[in-house]
């Protein structure tokens, strides 16, 4: 079964036959080609286009990290599956205003009721988060009065304000406090693990949308201009609350990271290579669960609902079936 191969150390990767090669300083790692899905490169490590040409032939996805654990960018070979047809129909509903905010609407339907549910769940287990459900719920309502993208913009940025109040409730340990929400630096350990988290989501949807007839380029809820993949933002405003927040929960009151895991650096706090590893092993083992909802009718991954997502979203750019966001049950 094809996996994600994560990279942390430094050397070089080449290709021998149907094989890939890691060449370190403590010897050599063979790794099969019919065992890749993609690969996540989080060391320095050296590349050749012999490599590329042949992992393009093989329709794997190379994403590339700098020392700190920011996504710099991936290796995206040439379509195979992209359709002109799907091209068209992405363009004529991010041009046409009713047509995109309709579906930029229900990106930010699904982001708001996963959080919800992700509060709920704490809620059920002793959390004081009602307030922030209720806030939620008043958010929900304002969607259906939208009339922009810019107003969905709008609610979404509330709607995960009041979300991110909640975090002090639900998490326990005190070396893990959340005051406001930073990038680039994380100025906190939290915000540290999202941003790195939200990266591997952020990939792991793109190399989804790689397997479809859909373009990465054209989103609808974030602007096409001048990034280079949009689309998987969108999706990923769905799936943030149930996989990315939930793995930053489960990491830090199971203490499997802890203030030994992080590391200050140019005004920012950052996961260390073992932390990174950590949130990495965690990250997949959440990627693999598998659930049954009454959406699929049966058990699927999370990486499998995913896919099935960006299915739903060419059924409806192309008239087949009107598109409904993933809403988790649980």
């Amino acid at each position: 079964m094809k996996k994600p191969i994560y990279i942390f150390s430094s050397g070089e990767l080449h290709r021998k036959g149907n094989t890939l090669v890691l060449i370190k300083d403590k010897g050599k790692k063979y790794i099969p080609i019919t065992l890749v899905s993609e690969i996540y490169i989080l060391g320095e490590v050296s590349i050749t286009k012999k490599l590329l040409e042949f992992l393009a032939s093989s329709e794997i996805l190379v994403h590339f990290f700098n020392y700190h654990g920011f996504y710099i960018g991936t290796y995206y070979p040439r379509e195979h599956y992209n359709s002109g047809f799907m091209i068209l129909k992405q363009a004529e509903h991010y041009l046409d205003k009713n047509k995109r905010v309709k579906l930029a609407a229900k990106f930010v339907e699904g982001a708001i009721w996963n959080m919800q549910q992700v509060l709920n769940y704490y809620a059920q287990r002793g959390r004081n988060v009602t307030q922030y459900i209720d806030e939620l719920a008043s958010f929900h309502q304002e969607i259906h009065t939208a009339k922009s993208v810019g107003e969905l913009m709008g609610i979404e940025g509330n709607a995960k304000q009041s979300y991110y109040n909640a975090f002090n409730e639900i998490i326990r340990d005190k070396n893990f406090k959340f005051t406001k929400r930073t990038k680039r630096p994380p100025e906190s350990r939290i915000d540290s693990i999202l941003s790195f988290l939200n990266s591997l989501l952020y990939v792991s949807i793109l190399r989804e949308i790689y397997m479809t007839h859909l373009d990465p380029r054209i989103g609808f809820l974030h602007e096409s201009n001048f990034r280079s993949f949009t689309l998987n933002l969108d999706v990923a405003d769905i799936f943030k609350p149930i996989i990315v927040d939930r793995t930053m929960f489960s990491l830090i009151n199971r203490r499997t990271l802890n203030e030994n895991h992080f590391t200050k650096e140019l005004k920012g706090i950052f996961l260390n290579q073992k932390g990174k590893q950590i949130a990495v092993n965690e990250f997949e083992n959440k990627m693999k669960t598998t659930i049954k909802s009454k959406q699929t009718k049966r058990k699927a991954s999370y990486r499998r609902l995913i896919r099935i997502e960006l299915y739903k979203i060419e059924k409806h750019l192309i008239g087949e079936k009107e598109y409904t966001p993933f809403k988790s049950e649980w």
